[in-house]
């Protein structure tokens, strides 16, 4: 054991330390000369290598990182992790605003935040200490990265407060760092965004340590309620985090005085200056230290929020305003076609591979027939194309026609795959025939790939010649079809059928949850199914119950379900091809019911019911394992306390959760309550 004296000695270097990188890293501000900090940094370092178990994981000294080697498991995220919507111009912008604001209600105010380019970040504190660091993912689920971000300077391992909160932000590296740093690396990399993923991805974090990344957060998720955006970002910075100031704050009402003096480097400002706002972020963009690719306007007050919720991609009250992209010119070889599994016709422009922000085009999405007849496009014109949001190539203009005389080019007037007629939806054109080829293969492919079903083995090469040979004929066929019938093909020996049979019946572990999805149901996607089974409805009988009943309601009343989501959802369910799927894939052994952990099944206690969660508990650790037990049994989970909230669990130091559930009627549950409800048979 150390004597109290070292054990008194590294607690308060601990703190200085501590209080010395926020200066550095956060404020920008250092405390004291390079020298004293190695001196201080050094003595709480021989330290914790002569008394080990003095070392913490909040300790200052593991900024440097290991050579120790670690994995990067998956993990779920407790938070929602969705994109965002998309515009492209100040009016469409503007029409947002002005939508939102209808749809919410009331009166708004808007925060507008530099869209940094970088890479997304979850950050997991439990009473003050970063527990966990999780990549965005697929918004479900992501890279446990937790050892590699500790090493960040501008990342806290230890709060001022012991919040439990989680927190999004941006992993960037800036512009000259990135200039010296890539120097060095034994693969160049594009750009500053690209090596800042390689980097939180490495395996050794001493190796994540020598990249000089940094970080700004943007959103938290607190216990207790905080009731607008600029209230969390001040909260954020109370508790060490690293917010970026260059801001505009937009409202038609007074802000006061008192939040301007709080905030000098934000811009505040009625709607009609949100334009210059705009226009003064794109004339600075260039000379910022770091990359950014728009901004992002998000409505200020969580009421609202809470009224807009989620569609199954992105919040409804956030919007992401993309500027104009880098451009080259390139020329027009051909335009295919392609069918969607959904019947969706797709024209794409073959392009003259040219190479745009790093990487090189050569296939540009056309969209639709419009869009083309507003380019006047035709096949051999000079075209401009640019990657809208830095991702998605499109054609912006023609710089010059054609000298083969070939006119605006036309959709065909018969789907490719099948020859069936196409008929518009929208300013779509779509194949009906559920037959076509081309849609069938494409909810195959769709439901047996990654981030689907996942079958092993098996990709759209063997689903083609095990489709034009006639051995399946829809998703249910891959599990009764003859695989004996394949050895002998070219390509198929017996060690690649087993290994496709294997995989196959690999795919019948997955839960329903995956399932579900995989199914390709419009507007059902991993983000819906999560809501839906959380919503109480962990079966298929039961939403199949809920579409011969046509009740979109009880969707809609699953927060972050819309109307238009709940009513596709419903029509889809009573196609009858869908439900001959469905019965063959479950008589197939396929998994159509949410399972638990338990190998009874769990009397649904919870059903209808809608339970919040507060304070500390000795059995459930962390707390959200309280809430998993209740969304086994029927129930819904929320995180704030509202007049829709039936029960609320409340453990040892409840906050003011506790409060308003007792003034709101709320039924309050006690841990000890609890366990007597989970033992019920």
């Amino acid at each position: 054991m150390a004597p109290k004296e070292i054990i008194r000695e590294a607690d308060e270097l601990a703190s200085r330390l501590r209080h010395l990188q926020y200066e550095y890293y956060v404020l920008n501000k250092p405390g004291v000369s390079d020298q004293e900090y190695d001196r201080l940094f050094d003595r709480l370092l021989l330290i914790e290598q002569t008394y080990p178990h003095l070392k913490k994981d909040d300790s200052p000294t593991q900024r440097v990182g290991s050579d120790l080697e670690s994995s990067l498991p998956e993990v779920e995220h407790s938070i929602p992790v969705l994109s965002l919507d998309k515009g492209y111009t100040l009016e469409a912008v503007e029409n947002w605003m002005n939508k939102t604001a209808a749809n919410a209600g009331m009166d708004l105010s808007f925060i507008v935040e530099e869209k940094i380019d970088g890479v997304s970040i979850v950050l997991y504190y439990s009473d003050g200490r970063l527990v966990r660091a999780v990549t965005r993912g697929n918004g479900t689920v992501g890279n446990d990265v937790t050892e590699n971000i500790r090493t960040i300077g501008s990342v806290p391992l230890r709060l001022s407060d012991d919040e439990t909160v989680a927190v999004r932000g941006e992993i960037y590296l800036s512009k000259p760092d990135f200039e010296i740093v890539n120097e060095n690396q034994d693969i160049s990399y594009a750009n500053p965004r690209n090596l800042a993923a390689g980097t939180i991805r490495r395996l050794k974090s001493r190796e994540a340590a020598a990249i000089p990344l940094q970080m700004f957060v943007y959103e938290g998720y607190f216990e207790e309620e905080i009731h607008t955006h600029l209230k969390i970002m001040e909260r954020l910075g109370e508790l060490g985090f690293r917010l970026n100031e260059r801001v505009g704050y937009f409202t038609e009402r007074d802000v006061g005085s008192t939040v301007k003096a709080r905030h000098p480097g934000w811009i505040f400002g009625m709607f009609s200056a949100l334009k210059g706002y705009i226009e003064k972020e794109e004339r600075e963009r260039a000379g910022l230290p770091y990359e950014i690719d728009g901004l992002v306007l998000k409505v200020n007050e969580m009421a609202a929020r809470n009224t807009l919720g989620f569609t199954g991609h992105h919040p409804r009250w956030a919007i992401a305003y993309k500027f104009e992209s880098p451009e080259a010119e390139t020329r027009v070889i051909s335009i295919d076609v392609q069918v969607g599994r959904t019947g969706r016709i797709t024209p794409v422009a073959r392009v003259e591979p040219v190479k745009i922000g790093g990487s090189t085009v050569s296939n540009v999405t056309l969209h639709n027939q419009l869009y083309i007849d507003l380019l006047e496009l035709a096949v051999g014109d000079s075209v401009a194309v640019s990657k809208r949001g830095d991702v998605i190539p499109a054609v912006e203009r023609v710089i010059e026609k054609n000298e083969d005389g070939n006119t605006t080019w036309r959709m065909p007037p018969a789907c490719p795959s099948c020859s069936g007629l196409l008929q518009p939806s929208g300013a779509h054109l779509f194949c009906t025939n559920r037959y076509c080829p081309a849609q069938v293969k494409g909810k195959i492919n769709f439901f047996i790939g990654k981030g689907q079903m996942d079958i092993e083995n098996l990709g759209p090469e063997t689903i083609d010649v095990l489709f034009d040979r006639g051995l399946i004929h829809g998703i249910d066929d891959l599990y009764t079809m003859n695989f004996e019938s394949l050895i002998g093909l070219p390509g198929f020996g017996e060690k690649k059928v087993a290994l496709i049979r294997k995989g196959i019946e690999k795919s019948k572990e997955q839960p329903f949850r995956i399932v579900l999805p995989s199914l390709g149901i419009p507007e059902l996607g991993r983000k819906v199914a999560e809501l839906i089974i959380e919503g109480g409805y962990g079966d298929i009988d039961s939403l199949l119950a809920l579409a011969d009943n046509h009740d979109t309601e009880s969707l809609i009343r699953i927060h972050g379900i819309g109307e238009k989501t709940a009513e596709r959802i419903v029509r889809e369910l009573r196609k009858p091809d869908l439900r001959k799927t469905i019965n063959s894939l479950r008589n197939q052994g396929l998994n159509f019911v949410e399972e638990t952990t338990g190998n009874e099944p769990v009397e649904q206690v919870c059903k209808d019911q809608v339970w919040c969660v507060t304070g500390s508990f000795d059995t459930f650790n962390p707390r959200s394992l309280a809430m998993d037990e209740v969304r086994k049994r029927g129930g819904r989970t929320v995180s704030l306390v509202s007049g829709a909230t039936t029960h609320l669990l409340a453990g040892k130091s409840a906050g003011s959760k506790l409060t308003k559930a007792r003034e709101l009627g709320v039924t309050i549950v006690t841990e000890e309550e609890f366990l007597k409800l989970l033992s019920r048979p």
